[in-house]
This record gives C-alpha cells, sequence and structure tokens, in this order.
C-alpha cells in the first residue's frame, strides 16, 4: 500500500469516527505540519471525499460523503489485503531461516524487538518448537507471548545461540545495536 492511500485511509478514519475533528488534532495525529494536513484535506475535498463546511465563520466542519465512505471502505480492504500479505510474506522468510539454522547451535533463541514483529516472531518460534529464552527491546518493559521485555543492556554474547531481529525497520538499526552489545553477526535472524 502506497504512503499516499495510508495517509488518506487515515485521514478518512479520523473524521468518520471524530465528529469534532479539526486540522490541528489530524495534524497532531499524523505527525505531520499544519499546513500539509490542510492540503490534503483540500484535495480529499476536490476528490469528493469529504465536504468541508464552515459555520459560524471561524469554524470549520468536516464530514465523509458517500463517496467518501466507499474510498474509506476500498482504503480498509487494500491495507488490511496489504497487512496480511505482509505478515504471510515476513512469516515464511523467518520460518525459512529459523529451519536453516536447526541443529546448528541455535537452541537458544532470544527475541530483540516489541509490538507486532516481536509478537510474529515469538509465534514462529512456538510453531517450529523452538523455545524462546528472552525478548530484549532497547528500553525493556510491557511483554511479549508471555515472556517480560527485558532491556538490552541484559543481553550477553554468551547467553543465546540466536537472536531473531524482530524490527519492521531496516535490518541495520538491529544490528548496529546488536553488535555495539557485542552480540555476534553470525547469530542475528533477520525478519526482513
Amino acid at each position: 500500500m502506497d504512503p499516499t492511500s495510508l495517509r488518506d485511509l487515515r485521514i478518512l478514519s479520523e473524521i468518520a469516527e471524530r465528529q469534532h475533528v479539526t486540522q490541528r488534532s489530524l495534524s497532531k495525529k499524523l505527525g505531520i505540519a499544519l499546513g500539509l494536513t490542510n492540503l490534503y484535506l483540500k484535495r480529499l475535498g476536490r476528490k469528493g471525499y469529504i465536504k468541508i463546511t464552515t459555520i459560524p465563520s471561524n469554524r470549520v466542519k468536516y464530514l465523509l460523503t458517500p463517496k467518501g465512505v466507499a474510498q474509506k471502505t476500498r482504503l480498509t480492504y487494500e491495507y488490511m489485503r496489504f497487512s496480511l500479505h505482509l505478515y504471510r510474506e515476513t512469516r515464511g522468510r523467518l520460518r525459512d531461516a529459523l529451519r536453516r539454522m536447526e541443529g546448528n547451535g541455535g537452541e537458544r533463541v532470544a527475541v530483540y524487538g516489541e509490538g507486532e514483529a516481536a509478537e510474529l516472531a515469538c509465534l514462529t518460534l512456538m510453531e517450529l518448537g523452538i523455545e524462546l529464552a528472552a525478548v530484549y527491546s532497547n528500553g525493556g518493559g510491557g511483554s511479549v507471548c508471555g515472556h517480560k521485555i527485558r532491556p538490552l543492556t541484559e543481553l550477553e554474547d554468551g547467553g543465546v545461540d540466536r537472536v531473531v531481529v524482530a524490527l519492521f525497520r531496516p535490518p541495520s538499526v538491529g544490528r548496529e545495536a546488536l553488535e555495539r552489545r557485542g552480540i555476534s553477526p553470525e547469530k542475528l535472524v533477520f525478519l526482513a
């Protein structure tokens, strides 16, 4: 799913869910400049997805049009399809990488990451019958699949045979953090 469609979906969803959405609240929610939010709203208005009304003169109200509801539905379906494809593809790659390490000293496996990516790694490990030793992230806190997320500072090279880098970001991000902790690059398995 391209970034423009994802942004449009977020704006249309926000307008549909909240009665009194403002440009400022949308700007904060999307993490973009207020002026850019204004441009996006005007573009959606020109396409007929939202109706922009001014009542009274200093208050702007945004309403989803029937065409906007249809577009939101289409984008939601596209997003779900994209997410499911990403999930299946990532899980397949991880499954292949973990199968290759079976029998190669991969008994004690840790996960580095949090959120959905770490849960995906945990579920794949369970599916393959590989025991999860621990879950680590930069700050620690929270839990994944019943494992308390420990701070990365507790991870030592000799403590695990493999580390699954469970991040939906470029692999270099996880590699650098783990190498700074002294984890050997040969022990790393990446989602992407």
